[in-house]
């Protein structure tokens, strides 16, 4: 007779779950602990990847111009690294899981670097995108460990204060990418042009192989689960048909196969979920397991870093766009526009754990319509004068969207990541990063794309309102989903 196959209980899959609202377990992790430049060390990882995702924007012009790479290429160089970085960043906090998160740390640092070398010495277009690849599949090996370790290595209120950290670091190397990217094409040091975009790389991931060998302690998961193959395959064939045809679909003409590759998403992300959810049932660990989804922080705080992040990767892309070809600024004066918008952020950023502590999780619904107001700020400066618009009539509108934004992105880390249990801690960092980073992606194919459609028939001014207003939907979704989060915020 057949035995049955008894599956496991929620409680099995999911061990050690502690409630969001629910006092911190202990005041101390029960292994190694991360020590401030351990800390810092993670977050130079984590600032890394964010940079140059947005570093590119600024150089994209002076690329063209020397190397003839014409719209369609020029995108491959964004999407080519986005779309490697979200497909393989899971897979990346499993190999962490399974061989050690400072192992892997350290083999993304060198891989990061190294590949950034390839993209500052590429010799002709499709070598850069082939580099840019090859670059974002290294940070997908380096992203998820920071966040992985973070989780084993800290308690209490050292991990609500180093995910804050965290997430100030994200928001302010998005911004501080593309300031810093007009800041290196502008000097044109030693000739390198857009080249020292990339190269500053190299020497950064140098100090930190060092610091990171020094400061990190290797952890692990006690219970490592064997590689998801199908789930990866699916994952990544699921991410490619969807941001692929979005990001090139303008720039080629829409030919057959942009259409055709929408055409599968749908089905290509019905057949993961259904293999992950079979998978998950069976007892067996999938890359991405359906019952890490009832963890409350996940599943009501996953939702909103989708817009924020759609809104967020298409905002900073269209506003360097309009700002260089519509206004004519340089590359410093277009990164110096960004500015207030990095100050204000790191100024909300530092405030947050305070105002969380007091106000719980409204402190993002606050942070959504302050946001709100700083686009309507922008939207009226366009309006009001566009021949004449500079970078002080800009500041405004950046500063108050910049502290919005702030009061937003650290939180919902925090609140993503409050629930997951240690030993599952690279999976729920691959999960959340996963999420921010396609949307991220999605929001330069969509709003970039509604953008530069719009740019022919309604003009540069008029193409940057209607974007702008369309991002408020986004950010009116984010509003509205977190009124459902748990008032506390562990």
């Amino acid at each position: 007779m057949e035995r049955t196959p008894v599956l496991p209980s929620r409680a099995a899959v999911l061990p050690r779950v502690t409630r969001i609202g629910a006092p911190a377990p202990a005041a101390r992790p029960a292994g190694p602990v991360l020590t401030a430049l351990g800390l810092f060390t993670v977050l130079l990882g984590a600032a890394l990847p964010l940079i140059d995702f947005f570093i590119v924007n600024v150089a994209l012009p002076t690329i063209d111009r020397d190397l003839a790479a014409g719209p369609a290429l020029l995108e491959l160089v964004v999407a080519g690294y986005g779309t490697a970085y979200a497909v393989l960043l899971v897979l990346g906090g499993r190999l962490g899981d399974m061989f050690g998160r400072r192992r892997l740390f350290l083999a993304g640092m060198a891989a990061f670097g190294l590949t950034s070398l390839a993209c500052g010495l590429a010799p002709d277009a499709w070598t850069l995108v082939g580099a840019r690849v090859a670059q974002g599949a290294a940070a997908a090996l380096m992203l998820p460990q920071v966040l992985a370790t973070i989780q084993s290595t800290t308690a209490g209120t050292r991990r609500a204060r180093a995910l804050s950290l965290y997430g100030a670091t994200a928001g302010l190397s998005m911004v501080a990418g593309q300031i810093l990217g007009g800041v290196l094409v502008a000097a044109d040091i030693a000739g390198t042009g857009w080249r020292a975009v990339f190269l500053v790389n190299v020497p950064v991931a140098l100090i930190g192989l060092v610091l990171a060998a020094r400061t990190i302690p290797e952890t692990r998961s006690e219970r490592p689960a064997p590689i998801d193959v199908p789930g990866t395959v699916l994952l990544a064939v699921s991410l490619v048909t969807l941001l692929a045809p979005l990001t090139e679909g303008r720039a080629s003409g829409w030919p057959l196969w942009t259409w055709v590759s929408l055409a599968a998403f749908p089905f290509a992300a019905w057949a993961f979920y259904a293999v992950e959810r079979r998978a998950d049932r069976q007892g067996r660990t999938p890359l991405v397991p359906p019952s890490l989804f009832a963890l409350p922080g996940i599943r009501r705080g996953l939702p909103l870093v989708v817009p924020f992040s759609i809104g967020f990767g298409g905002f900073m892309l269209v506003l360097a766009v309009a700002l260089q070809q519509g206004l004519a600024f340089g590359p410093i004066a277009a990164g110096a526009a960004m500015a207030p918008l990095a100050a204000t952020f790191f100024a909300a950023s530092l405030m947050g754990p305070r105002l969380v502590a007091r106000y719980g999780s409204r402190v993002v619904t606050v942070g959504g319509l302050i946001q709100a107001v700083g686009l309507l700020l922008l939207v009226a400066a366009a309006l009001h004068d566009w021949d004449h618009l500079n970078i002080a009539l800009l500041a405004p509108g950046m500063a108050v969207a910049g502290f919005g934004q702030g009061l937003q992105l650290p939180v919902l880390f925090r609140i993503v990541l409050a629930d997951v249990p240690a030993e599952r801690a690279g999976v729920g960092s691959g999960v959340m990063v996963t999420t921010q980073q396609s949307a991220l992606a999605l929001g330069v194919a969509t709003l970039g794309t509604l953008f530069l459609a719009l740019v022919p028939s309604a003009g540069m001014r008029n193409a940057l309102v209607i974007t702008l207003l369309v991002q408020l939907g986004a950010i009116a979704l984010t509003i509205l989903l977190s009124l459902r989060l748990p008032r506390h915020v562990s």
